[in-house]
């Protein structure tokens, strides 16, 4: 297994991993035994969420594995009902203690909420935490290109990295190119393409199953080597340390472009797979 992982350089500095850990739904005992045993196995950079009701499991699982919390880079989000500057600054020590840390290395806001119209002063917000301490690194998550040229016009500011929906069915090329001109990084949430709406399990699909026995890998571990030769960080979720294990050995191979563009040739107008369209979707 190869364990050596590239890095990116976000535009604030920060070096990130090309691929995280997912936590979403990893809860109580058995979440922090998956996530420790990730951390373990090689994983960094590890992605919660507020609205997970997670953070503590996370948290846990840090005093739980072997790595030191230095090595390691924690990210979190800012649900919607805390976009206030006040709140959104007291939600974030909120976020600190229920995962007994001192800092997150990134923390995003994690929907724009259009229609409320408070994602520019949620930003702002982070802004503040970050030169409190609080945060290294300040994102978005799900925010379209306007939403980020806005806050950029707005505040000077603009975010190191946007977690998006990426995966074959939805490639959001449009996305991820205005996102490189103001040098913000894309995760990709759902790499493999499994949602409410998708119309097959793509890592099984016959053209994939051929790109991965040339290369001696899994399908799975081909859609995720797509995903970071794209130039976007994979954050999959995995709770056996088999498949954590499989998910991070992507970096021994690489795809040719015609493979390239085959597993891009899945992708749809629009391939959302969760009907959450940041335009209009809302969470709180």
């Amino acid at each position: 297994m190869n364990h050596t992982i590239p890095e990116y350089t976000l535009n604030d500095g920060l070096k990130v991993p090309a691929i995280g850990f997912g936590t979403y739904s990893l809860k109580g005992e058995k979440g922090v035994k998956s996530i420790a045993s990730a951390m373990d196995a090689g994983y960094r950079l590890i992605d919660t969420a507020y609205n997970y009701e997670n953070e503590a499991t996370v948290g846990k699982a840090i005093k739980q594995s072997s790595v030191s919390r230095a090595d390691l880079l924690i990210s979190s989000k800012l649900p919607g009902r805390y976009h206030a500057f006040e709140k959104a600054i007291v939600a974030i020590q909120e976020s600190l203690y229920r995962a007994d840390l001192d800092y997150y290395d990134l923390y995003l806001i994690h929907w724009p909420n259009p229609k409320q119209d408070m994602y520019v002063e949620a930003w702002q917000a982070l802004i503040e935490a970050k030169k409190r301490g609080y945060i290294r690194s300040i994102g978005v998550s799900n925010f379209l290109p306007e939403h980020n040229e806005r806050l950029i016009k707005e505040t000077g500011v603009a975010p190191s990295l946007n977690q998006i929906e990426l995966h074959p069915f939805f490639d959001q090329a449009d996305q991820r190119e205005k996102d490189s001109q103001h040098g913000i990084v894309n995760e990709s949430w759902s790499p493999i393409g499994r949602g409410n709406d998708a119309v097959q399990d793509i890592v099984k699909d016959e053209q994939i199953l051929r790109i991965a026995e040339a290369h001696g890998k899994t399908g799975t571990q081909v859609i995720l080597r797509w995903h970071t030769q794209l130039g976007s960080i994979p954050i999959p979720k995995a709770g056996s340390l088999q498949h954590q294990q499989e998910n991070i050995d992507i970096f021994d191979f690489e795809l040719s472009d015609k493979e390239m563009e085959v597993i891009s040739s899945y992708n749809r107008e629009d391939g959302r797979l969760w009907n959450q369209d940041p335009s209009e979707y809302e969470e709180f």
